[in-house]
Parts: C-alpha cells; sequence; structure tokens
C-alpha cells in the first residue's frame, strides 16, 4: 500500500526504473580521507535523479545529493566494508523537498553475516553483500587487511543461511528517498574475510560495532550531513535483521565502548529511534532448540527425517529456555511456554496473516486457493486452522539438525564465532559436545559467552534491560520461511511489548525468507513514530 497524509507526500512503492546522474555541484566527494577528523563535508555530493514507481504504479521523479563512500572511522580495519554512503533529496516531482530534518533510514545489506560494502556505490541502494548475492567491491582495503576471495569458497554456510536480497533492502531504500527522507547505507566487516596472515577480521562482533560506529559518525555530523541524526530508524534483513536488532536493542551499551575505541569511532550515541528487522537470525545461542520445536517434525526437501534424538534433545533445551524469559503473549495471551506457545503462535500471527491474504482475493482465487488448501476452514470472513496442519502446509524444512551450531562446524554461524586463524568454531555447550570435526576440545572457548552476550539484543532486553534501547520496532517473516523458527521473533516482540514499547509485527502468509511484501506501509510507519511531515516547495 502507499504513504498516506501521515507521511505527507505521494503514495510511493515499487523498484526504481531509471537513474542518470546530472551535474555535480563541487569536486570529487571525499573518501577515506574523511576518516582523518571524521567530519562530514556537506558540500561534497553528486546531483542525481532516480525514478521511482509506487505501489500504485506512478512514476515519481527524484532529484537527490548523493555522497559516495566515507569511512567512518578513525582507524579502519578495512575502509572498503568500514564505509558509508548518503542520498538526500533535494526535489520530488519537480517540487522541492527541504530533508534538514527528515528521518534517516539507516539501511544495512548484511546477509548471511557475510561482508557488506558499498565502497563502488554510484547511486542510492548501491550496498551490497560483498560474498552473499551481492557483486564484489573492488578497490584496495587498508594496508593492515585484505579480503580473501579464497574465504568466501572456504568458509561454512552450506547450511542454507543466505540473505534473500532485493527484498526490504533495495525497495525501502527507494521508497524511504521517494517521501523525502535521507537514506544512510554503511556497509560492514563480515565473517569471510581474512588479512594476509590467514586471520579473520570480520567475525563476531565486527559487523554490529561497524554499525554501531557508522551510528556515531552520523550523530556527530549533526548540522553537516542531513537528515534529523536523532530519527534514525534502522532496517536489515535476515543476519542484517538480526543486526538491526541488535542496533535497536543495544544502544549505548558500555560492552561495545572497547571495540569501538580500537575503530576510533566517533565519540557520539550509538542509541537510534526506530528499527526495522526483516526475517530476523538472531539469538544464535538457543536457534537450535527453538528450530527444532518449530520445525523438528518436518523432513527436509530429500524426503530424510533429521536425527530425532537430537532433535528432541534441542526441544527440551528451547523448552527450559522459553520459560526462563518468562514471556507474556500480546493481546492479553497470558505467559507463554513451550506447551502453549503453538497456540499462540496461531492465534496472535498465522490465522490473522492467513486471513489478511484470503481476504484481499477475489471470490473466485479465494475458493481455488481454499479448495488446493483444504486444512483452512474459512467461516465469517476469518481463516482458523491447527498447528500440525499448518506444518503440514509449509512442507521442508530448510536446514538439517543442528540449524546452527553444526556438529561438522559446517553452518555460516561456526564461521560467524572463527577467532585469528580459526575458521569456525562452537558457540553451544550442545554443539561442542557433539563435535563431529574432531577439531574440538568438546567445551565451549571462554570467549564465546561474551561474544554471545554483544550479538544478541535478546540479552539488552532481558538480562541488562537497556533503557537506551529503540522504543518502536517493526518486525516482519514470512510464514513459509524456515531459515530459523518463527518463535524468534515472535519472542522477540513479546518480550519489547512487555517492556512497553511499541511493537507492529506481522507475519506474510505464504511467503518466504527476504519477504517485503508491505514497504510502503513501512514509509508510512516511520512518519508516524517520527511524527515527520515533509515540507515541499513549488
Amino acid at each position: 500500500m502507499g504513504i498516506g497524509a501521515t507521511a505527507g507526500v505521494a503514495a510511493v512503492g515499487g523498484i526504481a526504473l531509471s537513474a542518470n546522474a546530472s551535474s555535480s555541484k563541487s569536486s570529487s566527494p571525499s573518501s577515506s580521507s574523511s576518516s582523518d577528523t571524521l567530519v562530514f563535508d556537506p558540500d561534497a555530493y553528486t546531483k542525481l535523479t532516480k525514478t521511482v514507481t509506487d505501489t500504485a504504479g506512478t512514476k515519481h521523479t527524484v532529484v537527490y545529493h548523493f555522497w559516495k563512500a566515507i569511512t567512518y572511522v578513525a582507524n579502519p580495519v578495512d575502509a572498503t566494508y568500514q564505509s558509508l554512503i548518503v542520498s538526500s533529496p533535494v526535489e520530488i516531482d519537480g517540487k522541492t523537498v527541504d530533508a534538514s530534518n527528515a528521518p534517516i533510514l539507516l539501511a544495512n545489506s548484511v546477509g548471511g553475516y557475510l561482508p557488506s560494502s558499498v565502497s563502488t556505490a554510484t547511486e542510492v541502494g548501491g550496498g551490497g553483500s560483498a560474498m552473499g548475492g551481492g557483486a564484489a567491491p573492488s578497490g584496495a582495503p587498508s594496508s593492515s587487511a585484505s579480503a580473501s576471495a579464497s574465504a568466501s569458497a572456504a568458509a561454512p554456510g552450506a547450511n542454507g543461511n543466505t540473505n534473500a536480497t532485493g527484498g526490504a533492502t533495495s525497495s525501502n531504500q527507494l521508497l524511504a528517498l521517494a517521501a523525502g527522507y535521507v537514506v544512510i547505507e554503511p556497509g560492514a566487516r563480515g565473517r569471510t574475510l581474512k588479512n594476509s596472515g590467514g586471520e579473520y577480521y570480520g567475525t563476531a562482533p565486527a559487523a554490529i560495532v561497524d554499525l554501531k560506529a557508522a551510528v556515531r559518525y552520523v550523530k556527530s555530523n549533526k548540522g553537516r550531513i542531513p537528515g534529523n541524526v536523532e530519527r534514525i530508524v534502522s532496517a536489515g534483513t535476515s543476519a542484517g535483521g538480526a543486526l538491526s536488532s541488535l542496533l535497536g536493542a543495544s544502544g549505548d551499551s558500555p560492552i561495545y565502548d572497547k571495540y569501538l575505541k580500537e575503530l576510533g569511532a566517533a565519540d557520539a550515541s550509538d542509541a537510534i529511534f526506530a528499527t526495522g528487522a526483516w526475517c530476523p537470525i538472531t539469538d544464535l545461542e538457543h536457534a537450535d532448540g527453538a528450530y527444532e520445536w518449530n520445525w523438528g517434525g518436518n523432513g527436509l526437501s530429500t524426503g530424510k527425517t533429521v536425527d530425532q534424538t537430537v532433535s528432541k534433545a534441542l526441544q527440551a533445551q528451547f523448552a527450559e529456555y522459553q520459560a526462563g524469559l518468562k514471556l507474556r503473549g500480546l493481546g492479553g495471551f497470558g505467559p507463554l511456554n513451550a506447551r502453549n506457545l503453538d497456540a499462540y503462535m496461531v492465534e496472535q500471527y498465522l490465522e490473522p496473516s492467513a486471513t489478511t491474504y484470503l481476504a484481499a482475493l477475489s471470490d473466485s482465487a479465494r475458493a481455488t486457493y481454499l479448495k488446493a488448501n483444504t486444512f483452512i476452514t474459512w467461516s465469517g470472513g476469518k481463516a482458523t486452522f491447527t498447528w500440525a496442519d499448518f506444518l503440514t502446509h509449509v512442507g521442508a524444512r530448510k536446514k538439517d539438525a543442528p540449524a546452527f551450531d553444526a556438529f561438522d562446524l559446517s553452518a555460516g554461524e561456526n564461521n560467524e564465532f572463527g577467532t585469528g586463524t580459526t575458521l569456525a568454531r562452537h558457540f553451544t555447550a550442545y554443539g561442542a559436545k557433539n563435535d563431529s570435526t574432531g577439531l574440538s576440545s568438546k567445551r565451549v572457548p571462554s570467549d564465546i559467552p561474551a561474544k554471545l552476550d554483544l550479538m544478541n539484543p535478546m540479552y539488552h532486553l532481558v538480562e541488562k534491560v537497556n533503557p537506551n534501547r529503540s522504543k518502536h520496532w517493526w518486525i516482519r517473516l514470512g510464514t513459509k520461511d524456515s531459515d530459523t523458527a518463527l518463535t524468534v521473533a515472535a519472542n522477540l516482540a513479546a518480550r519489547l511489548d512487555n517492556l512497553g514499547d511499541d511493537v507492529n509485527h506481522i507475519y506474510y502468509w505464504d511467503e518466504g525468507h527476504g519477504a517485503n511484501t508491505d514497504p510502503g506501509d513501512f514509509i508510512t510507519w516511520i512518519a508516524q513514530v517520527t511524527g515527520h511531515k515533509a515540507k515541499r516547495g513549488k
């Protein structure tokens, strides 16, 4: 759906149809030289034009100022990744726009915890996952480090943790720009990067530290950089959704200070105003149990059933964890535990999702769908069904067991917790105990617990409740997304709701990983929560 009156602009949505550069106001924009003082140069932009088609099919012409890659820390490990780009609209459909006080969409393009770079970007939406579906950046990184082309092939990740880039990560930037918002896209280090000595320098907590440093850079340049630096809204998908959630939950947490200091991050706050997260791959230390609780009875695409001894052991772990969270469900559901979580998921998310989907269909299309999906009862304009039937409807699970801390260290998350020259490590006691590689001591390394805290938003919401977290949350997930458990996002939303935060969380019916079917609504939501009203001239 398009943007309403709250946003103060015409409805926007869809994808960019064309873009062309026009005259530049000044000389070439600064790049890594900006890292010397971390002062943003407001005059170092190129003027560009972008055509965006809204959700009603109407084309909008956006003229905007574009700042090429700017290094956001004084002591970058690798400026190829530790840089950001800025896009600020100045004219929409022939009318001037004042974006000086507009919300800032901070859109990361991280997928699979892989590296993300904007170093060669030439327009809005130019960020990409360097080794996870996007084009690898060119240009030499800093002298102390380099991206290894072979690392991508050697790194774990075959267990399905990929990012469906092009969903939230592309449409959101374009729509935000067409709505009159400022769009900032930061790059970040990722798990496959290693230097000439064979040491991995993008594993946990590198990505979140980099995103925090980017926020600090933006906030330290208040009055110079376009937009309202107190109205930063983060957005990301998959692992990028997890990092967006973490960025929102962990604002100004002191546990990151030493890492930020090492990078020479700006002396400013890294708290953000609002958070958008699509299919967040998060809560990793409990993700295996959640996955088995959710998908344990579903077979793999090969028809194989996963090891049920492993699955049931992990389900038992999840039940204990879920009870310990002491969550209460949204909508007055009451306490959540492993025994009633299925009923909660159906009542709070799945039936409403199916209802919305079916209600939007024509009578004939709805009849066809219901004939093909007889597990759904459609009565009084409402869909009802059981959890068991829903699981059958989804079908094959995407990942084997364990899904995240693989016994053979093959999961991307094992690589995310690698260190030094060690490619991959176990990060759960169960994974370490059942290691099948012979490379592990059967115990979780001593530094892992602290790194898990650095990477998990739930730590900042449950164990150390952070008063500087975002208070506004937009969370989305497809009902057929088995890259992680559906309960991960539900638990995140429940905890935020229990803390009194504003939570807008729905599931997209029959959609898979990376879906973003209501981007126009997200742009409207940004205007609503930030109180923004666009200023238009003649």
